[in-house]
This record gives structure tokens, sequence and C-alpha cells, in this order.
């Protein structure tokens, strides 16, 4: 029996103070790559949501020792590059596609076989962009239907891996970051050349691990390392894509005053934050800071009247995740909202493209979608009670919640799949009201 997540309509605002949950994409590869050392590393605000314990299990079954203090808290000791151990069974990595793709990387030059599944959603999405430069490095990877698609299966590389210089045919920071991992073992130079900049946490991170990482525009080059040195500790910034939902909700819900806590503000993350600014959000970032290499700030945002605006291009990397929850601020917004070169959301956890278009047309019919994005027709006079079904996508669960509270309420099929990556955002938002 599907359950159901009834949402009211909130009045006279959101207000009050958030602690934004860990950023996701920072969660996944702190706890990889304090794996891939030899000694002890304090890791704080780390994401406890599903997509960032499957990658935990993963390193504790490769030998890998991960103790828990809180569910937010906890410290990981490796064992090195070559003290990794084959795992005794088949590694989980649920609906994370970020899971899966980077330990394909940091997997390949191991000398010992390793297989990967997932849930249905993750079945579905391609892994054949990863696999393909990975094997031009060396790597002897298999899978289903063609080889691109779980249950996928890392097996001992013939001989060591080499470096590569790749052109990737679209920005990707999951492809780059796998290719990346690889290159620690690889013999020579391992070179990425994007079309536009995508996320740079790795590069910050094997920074931050005595890597030699260098970046040149949009090309990224790294060798082969004998050792990684840990840091003591990292703290987690708060996750923008967490955050992204209350900026929009705090814009387009009059009254609304909120002070989203510790954010990470990574350039190459806050195309959200660009995007809200062109469209008039009263946004201001406060005590700006920085930790393990990724700059934070505590973020306000007010309720502002919005309008329509057009987006493509080199932006789309820098807030890929964002668009679901953008497109319920054009449904407020005065004007046409035109999103373009959106395509890669058709591979995420559900066609995001396609569930946006179709959910939203039940709240309010104004979207339009094209092949690579969607034109949202705002200013939309009454934003009606609808039933929607979340796709199991923590996205867009999220964001027809907020447009549910904006308007006149939604009734959500599927809600539980927030848990993936924020699992106290309902509380949250009843919290605020």
């Amino acid at each position: 029996m599907e359950s159901k997540k009834e949402i009211s309509r909130v009045v006279g605002g959101l207000r009050g103070e958030i602690e934004i949950p860990g950023d996701k994409s920072v969660s996944h590869r702190s706890v990889m790559l304090a794996g891939l050392c030899d000694t002890p590393v304090h890791i704080t605000n780390f994401l406890h949501a599903a997509d960032c314990l499957s990658t935990a299990a993963a390193m504790e079954a490769l030998g890998v020792s991960v103790r828990w203090s809180d569910d937010a808290t906890l410290d990981v000791t490796g064992r090195g590059f070559d003290g990794l151990t084959e795992p005794s069974g088949i590694l989980d990595a649920g609906d994370s596609g970020t899971m899966l793709r980077l330990m394909m990387g940091l997997l390949a030059p191991q000398p010992f076989l390793s297989t990967f599944t997932g849930d249905a959603a993750l079945y579905r999405r391609p892994m054949g962009r990863v696999i393909t430069p990975l094997s031009q490095m060396g790597a002897r990877i298999v899978g289903r239907a063609g080889g691109k698609y779980l249950p996928i299966t890392v097996l001992p590389a013939e001989t060591p891996l080499h470096g590569i210089e790749y052109k990737m045919p679209m920005a990707s920071a999951q492809v780059k970051s796998a290719i990346l991992l690889a290159g620690l073992r690889a013999g020579g130079e391992t070179t990425v050349i994007e079309p536009f900049p995508s996320r740079d946490h790795t590069e910050r991170m094997l920074r931050a691990f005595g890597a030699e990482i260098r970046q040149d525009g949009t090309r990224v080059s790294c060798r082969a390392v004998s050792k990684l040195s840990a840091p003591e500790a990292i703290e987690v910034p708060g996750d923008i894509s967490s955050a992204a939902f209350w900026l929009v909700a705090a814009s387009i819900i009059e009254g609304s005053d909120l002070l989203l806590k510790g954010v990470g503000v990574n350039p190459t993350r806050t195309g959200v934050l660009d995007v809200l600014c062109d469209m008039g959000a009263n946004i201001e970032l406060l005590n700006e800071r920085e930790s393990g290499g990724e700059p934070i700030a505590d973020v306000r945002v007010r309720s502002a009247k919005l309008r329509g605006v057009s987006f493509g291009g080199a932006i789309i990397p820098r807030l890929i995740d964002e668009i679901p929850i953008l497109a319920v601020a054009a449904l407020f917004a005065d004007g046409d909202t035109v999103i373009s070169d959106a395509g890669e959301l058709r591979v995420k956890e559900t066609d995001r493209l396609h569930a946006v278009a179709v959910e939203y047309n039940k709240l309010a019919p104004c979207v339009e979608e094209s092949e690579d994005g969607l034109v949202i027709h705002g200013g939309v006079k009454k934003i009606r009670h609808g039933s929607c079904f979340s796709y199991d996508d923590h996205r867009m669960a999220m964001s027809l919640a907020v447009a549910g509270a904006a308007g006149d309420g939604v009734t959500i099929e599927n809600p539980e799949c927030v848990d993936i990556s924020y699992p106290s955002f309902y509380k949250t938002l009843t919290d605020l009201q």
C-alpha cells in the first residue's frame, strides 16, 4: 500500500533558524578518502541519510574502520591504498549514483573483485559514461545490458592502470571524480577536460589529503601518489541542495524570514543563488568562513516578489540538482521562466523534466516540457490542491511539498524518499510555521 503525506498551506510565513544537514557530495567523499588513509579522520556534520550510509557501509565492507559517535559524527580509519580487502558480499549502492560511480573509480586499480547492486531506480541509470574512460585506463568492468547497467562487477585489472587525457562530452562531477580517483593509482598523468566547470569537491578534498591536483580552466590533472595524508578532522558544510528548498520556500511564502546556518557556498554549487537573485530574491550571505577547503556561510532569506528568467549553458552544472525547486519558484514568479540545456535531468533518480511537467501541471497547468528543459508560464493566480506522485525521488517530493505549502496544499504519494538526503525535512517544515 502506498504511503501519503499531506502538506497544508502555510499562513503567516516561515520563520526561524535551520541547521542545514551535511552536504551529500562532501559526505560521500570524506568517508571514501579517509578510508584510503591509514590514520584516523574525525568527521562531523556527516549526512546521516540513505545515500551516504551506503558509502560508509561499502567502505566498512572493504576493511575500513567506521565508528559512530552519533548520527552525524564518525571516526574513519583506513588501511591505505594497498590495505583494502575484497568484500565478502555484494556492495549495495541503494539509490546513490554518486556512490556507485565514485566507488568504481576508487576500486578500478584494486587487485580484487567487487560487485555492485542497487535499488530499482539505480538499475535504470546508465553507467557507460564512467565505464568508458575507466576502461580506457585499463580497468575491467562488466555489467548487464551491454555492460552499462547494474549489477556491475569491477574485476582485477590485468595490468596496472595508466593515465589518460579524457575530453568529457558533458560536464559531470561524478565522472570527473571517478577518473581522478582511479588516476591516484595510475601510471603517468591523468587529465580530465570538461566543456563547463562542474562541482569541484573532489579536487578540493584531494588537495586537503595531500594529492597534487593541477587545474587550468576546465582542465584538471593528477598523478599517482604512494599514499594520502589524512587531515585530523573534516567538518562537512551544510548542503546547498538541501538549503535550496528553504531558499525558495521563504522567497515565495509571504511573511517568511529564515536564517540557514552553515551552508556550503562553493562557487561550483551556487548557481541556485545566482538564479534566485536574478529573479529578485532577498538573500544575504553572513558570517562567511572556510572549513576543509570549502567556503561556508550563514544565509538569510526573506520573502520577495519574483520575476521569470531564462538560464542554461554553463550555469547548469552549478545547479542541476536544484532545477525541480527552481521550477517551483518559477510558478510564483511574474512572467516566463525558460530552462534549457538540462537534458541530464532525464537520467537522474527519475526523468525529472517529465516528472516536473506532469506533477506541477496538476497544481497549476502552466509547465511545458522540451527536449532538454522546461518553459514555465509564471504568475499563476492559484496553486490548487492536488495529489502528486514523488516518483520515489527525494528532490521531487521536497519540491512538491514547498509548492503545496505556498499554494493550497498537496498530497504527496510515496513521501518517505526524502530519507535519501533530508530525513528531517517534513518535521522542519512543520516546526518553522
